[in-house]
């Protein structure tokens, strides 16, 4: 056994050592290549839309709404509504107890009728004064009376005048005491003073309201068929806005569902919450469907921009040339190796663009070098502001026309 085995041994050490150098070869040629050919983190360019936009918190309140008081004071007797109710213009909403202003009326007119009869006597005593007048100035004239009997007649003249001057001036004042008793008896019913529904009430049948320091609030009435989105938006990203560009929201409960409006008003007053100006933007929504109540929370989007079916890439892949701010170099890997394109931007976002001329989709773009990784994908709006309790972070893009 021992005298076959070493001859075969000695026929394969050949073929073996052969197969190690081939082994050893082809190895450090798989090395050498991986070392050779350089890596890119791509982007496979895709056709879609993109936006460019500010974003921003608001909170939805209606567009019309009334507090509804009450300008007397008293126990309220009934209330003819409650949260929820369609009420119309004009319609009795509640009732106070009128007993005290129904007493102040009846204690005017009597007053008044008791003036009236007064006015009524002195009248009388005028004219008695002008007939003693005329007769002691008559008497005077034919000798057969005195200048003092004549004196004393013009004197209770002036007097009689000037006490029924007194009497009328009363009875103004009077039935203007009357009217304002009457306008209070008549505030003792409280009617709705629009149309909407009752979406708030803070009283209750019997409570004791009391006008003398602050008008109470008895219930709200709104207008629910139009709301008003209030956003909050930074003061940096306001100088961007203006009345009537588009805007949509969306809400948490239907985050799928955009609400499609415009700008009607930036209040040009802000507010100050944790350091950070916000200004306020209005924007109204039709409402008769009902779907949004008072209070909602929304994630509204301004929109500065909007580019539709055109190739989107990520910005960081692009390099600016300094022509008009626009004009940018990107490097695409094909099969023959490494071109360099010279594009055109349409619009740009914080972190990706549209672009215009120079790319179609398919191409795939050399974002950086480095690791490779698979082709990323595009088409989803980019915001231009990150929140909208803080200032945004960081400048515009460069180039990219608005």
């Amino acid at each position: 056994m021992k005298v076959a085995i070493k001859p075969l041994l000695h026929r394969l050490r050949w073929p073996v050592l052969a197969l190690a150098v081939l082994l050893v070869a082809g190895l450090a040629y798989r090395q050498w290549g991986s070392h050779s050919q350089p890596a890119y983190v791509t982007h496979t360019v895709a056709l879609g839309t993109l936006e460019k936009v500010v974003t921003a918190l608001g909170n939805v309140q209606p567009k019309d709404y009334v507090d509804v008081g009450t300008q007397v004071s008293g126990q309220l007797r009934e209330l003819h509504v409650k949260i929820g109710d369609t009420v119309k213009k004009g319609q009795l909403l509640a009732e106070i107890d009128p007993t005290v202003y129904a007493t102040r009326v009846a204690a005017d007119r009597a007053s008044l009728r008791d003036l009236q009869a007064q006015r009524a006597r002195q009248q009388s005593v005028w004219q008695l004064a002008e007939v003693q007048k005329t007769r002691s100035h008559e008497l005077l004239s034919l000798g057969a009376g005195s200048q003092e009997a004549a004196d004393a007649a013009d004197a209770a003249v002036v007097q009689a005048q000037a006490a029924l001057a007194s009497l009328v001036a009363q009875i103004d004042k009077a039935e203007s005491t009357l009217q304002g008793d009457e306008a209070n008896l008549g505030y003792t019913k409280i009617y709705a003073p629009m149309s909407g529904v009752v979406v708030s009430q803070p009283v209750f049948k019997g409570q004791t309201v009391n006008s003398s320091q602050q008008a109470p609030t008895l219930m709200r009435i709104a207008n629910l068929e139009v709301m008003t989105v209030n956003a909050q938006v930074a003061e940096a990203d306001i100088p961007q806005l203006k009345a009537g560009m588009p805007v949509y929201f969306t809400t948490l409960g239907h985050a799928e569902q955009r609400y499609q409006s415009t700008v009607r008003q930036i209040l040009p007053t802000p507010e100050k919450v944790n350091d950070v100006v916000l200004f306020t933007v209005l924007i109204d929504i039709d409402n008769r469907a009902r779907q949004l109540m008072t209070s909602m929370t929304t994630q509204t989007f301004f929109v500065l921009g909007r580019a539709e079916n055109l190739p989107l890439v990520p910005l960081s892949a692009l390099r600016p040339l300094g022509e008009g701010g626009a004009w940018y170099g990107a490097r695409v890997l094909s099969g023959q190796g490494v071109a360099q394109r010279k594009v055109k931007v349409a619009l740009a976002s914080r972190t990706e663009a549209a672009i215009a001329s120079g790319l179609q989709a398919g191409d795939v773009l050399i974002v950086s070098d480095g690791k490779a990784t698979k082709p990323g994908k595009s088409g989803k709006p980019a915001d231009s502001s990150a929140s909208s309790k803080k200032p945004s972070s960081g400048m515009p893009p460069p180039g990219g026309p608005m």
